[in-house]
Order: structure tokens, then sequence, then C-alpha cells
């Protein structure tokens, strides 16, 4: 595969939109990986794969699933109310809501539709789905800024749901398949990784909230010649792990390096960042040069929660966070993208 050359970031700078609360709802029944393994004892055996592969080589000790009566838009709903409550906005004054789940129970309508009637915004709401796979949530918070600077509107509401049981009860069953090899195993490896879960952001104007943590802008950078190297549906996610991993530090790398002119994030008190694996986070760490202290992880005990990943881990952080402090979101979208977005705490 020949590396196509990178140039040039996208840069958004935002001088008054705030993050004004952030929320999320877990699932309450937990799937460990060592159940999920001894679903699939003997495809390992067959393959000669050692027992704890979930544990050893992606550090996901377990993860959430969604209990018979818990679903991602009730736990999506309770998670934007919840972040409306706290950031003392009122369901009447939302301008915007965007969904950013790539999970989805049908194509037609938008997910956003049935947030928009469970949250009771008012019919002057803008309301849709954005899609950008991992990155979808920091893309909708980059979006709903720009049309709160613009003017459009005052406030936003940026909301995720993620299901992973259909994809993984369906992998799980293909890979204990006699047909399967080593190879083909692998390659599905990273369906075993996800977890369920939702959250939430409201967003508003600086001025009238000097309470808010500012948004500040950040950049984006594609590089899509990658874009076959994770390509997923219900029906399983097939990932070129090693590829997709090479390829998602190089990108991150030079969005990184041709931002530093700009933008100075050598010292920032919290990383906040995709939830992956213990690989990927431990590649951007050594990548990036980042104080590992600053980076905490939420994948050990949720594992993937794709676009939920940051801000359910930034709801997790926020109580160890005080006024002042500098925080990155960063993350890699499957296609590839990436994103990173500074907020002033």
């Amino acid at each position: 595969m020949r590396s196509v050359p990178l140039a040039g970031n996208a840069t958004t700078r935002f001088s008054n939109v705030s993050l004004l609360s952030v929320a999320s709802v877990l699932p309450t029944r937990v799937t460990s990986s060592d159940d999920i393994e001894s679903r699939l004892t003997p495809a390992l055996q067959r393959l000669k794969l050692r027992p704890g592969l979930l544990r050893r080589v992606a550090g996901v000790l377990e993860r959430r699933n969604w209990a018979s009566d818990e679903s991602s838009d009730d736990a999506t709903i309770a998670a934007g109310k919840r972040a409306l409550r706290e950031a003392g906005v009122d369901a009447s004054e939302v301008g915007l809501l965007i969904n950013t789940s790539v999970s989805r129970k049908h194509l037609e309508p938008s997910v956003a539709v049935t947030l928009h009637h469970g949250l009771g915004l008012p019919s002057s709401a803008v309301n849709f789905d954005v899609a950008n796979a991992c990155l979808g949530f920091v893309s909708g918070m980059n979006l709903a800024a720009s049309m709160i600077e613009s003017g459009q509107i005052r406030y936003a509401i940026i909301v995720n749901g993620e299901d992973a049981d259909d994809i993984q009860v369906n992998t799980i069953e293909r890979l204990k398949g006699e047909g399967i090899g080593r190879d083909a195993f692998m390659s599905e490896f990273a369906s075993l990784t996800l977890g369920s879960g939702a959250a939430a952001a409201v967003l508003g104007r600086a001025d009238e909230h000097p309470e808010g943590h500012r948004i500040l802008g950040g950049v984006t950078r594609a590089a899509t010649q990658f874009h076959q190297l994770c390509v997923g549906s219900v029906d399983g996610m097939f990932t070129d792990a090693k590829a997709l991993l090479r390829g998602g530090l190089e990108l991150v790398v030079s969005a990184w390096k041709e931002a530093a002119p700009d933008w100075n994030w050598s010292s920032m008190d919290r990383y906040i960042t995709h939830q992956v694996s213990s690989v990927h986070t431990n590649a951007i760490v050594k990548a990036a040069k980042l104080d590992r202290a600053k980076v905490p992880t939420t994948f050990p005990e949720y594992g993937n929660v794709g676009p939920a990943s940051i801000p359910i881990t930034l709801d997790r952080e926020k109580q160890s966070l005080t006024r002042g402090d500098r925080v990155l979101l960063m993350g890699v979208g499957s296609g590839l993208n990436t994103a990173m977005m500074e907020l002033s705490w």
C-alpha cells in the first residue's frame, strides 16, 4: 500500500462558544472479556490462540451492553435531559440537536427525530444526524459551535447513543464457524472490543455563560486513501488493524506538527482521546510525546464506545478539572479522519 503525502490542516477558531455541560448514561449489563472468549473457546483452541486475548492485546477487561429494559435511544434522551439540567438550559431554548451515533435501527427517519421528540424540543429546533465514524461527536460539536458563533442559534445539544449488541452477537456466531481462519478471526477482533453507552453535551454563547468552558477551536485532517481499512455494519466490522494503526498515527502526527505554529498542545492539562485499546493509546502517547499521566482511559471498563467514547471520558474526568485547565479532545475515525479540539476549562 503506497502512502499518499499529506498536506494542510483545516483550522477552526471560535471566540464566543462554550461547552456548558457534558453527561453520559451507561448500560447496567456488564459483559466481561472472559465471557466473550468463553463463547469463542472452540474457535480459539482450533486457531491455537491463547486465552486472554482481549485483555492481553486490547487491554479491554469488560464493556457495557443494554439490559432487556434499556435502549440506546432512551439512554440518549436521559443523557440529554441531564446535560440540559446541568447547563441550566430549558429544552424550549434549544435551537439545534445533532445526533452523532454510528448505531441506528433503521435508515430513515433519522435517529435525531426520535431524540428531538423525547427531549421535548420545540418545532423550531433544527435536528439531523451527522456521521463521521468515531469522530462524530467532535464533528457535531464543531458544526454546532459554528452555528452558535454565526448567530443562527443560542443553544445546541449534541447527542450520541451506541448499541454494540447486534454486531457482537453476529461476530461471535460467525467466528465460531469452522471455515474461519486465523487471519479472518483477527480481522474481526476489533468488533469484540466494542461497548455500548450514551452521552450528550450542551453548547451555548460564552458571553451569556461566563461559567462555561470555552471552545477555542482546533484542526481536522483527512487521509481518505485509507477508507477501506476499517469497514463495518451491524453484520460485522472488518479491520486491517496494523495498517489502520500505522495510517492513523501518520495522520495524527502530521496534523499535530502542522498545527504547532498556531496551537501549542504539548503541555495540555488533559488529553481526552478516543478510546480504542491499550495498543492505540500507547502508540498515540508515544508518537505525540504526551504525558501518559494526563491521558485518562475508559476502554478497560467500557470498551470502544465509538463516538460516545470522548464525551463519556470527559464526563468522568470533569470533576478533576479546575478552572483554566487546558483540555484537548482528539481522535481518529475510520476513513481516515482526525480531529483535535481545544477547550479552556
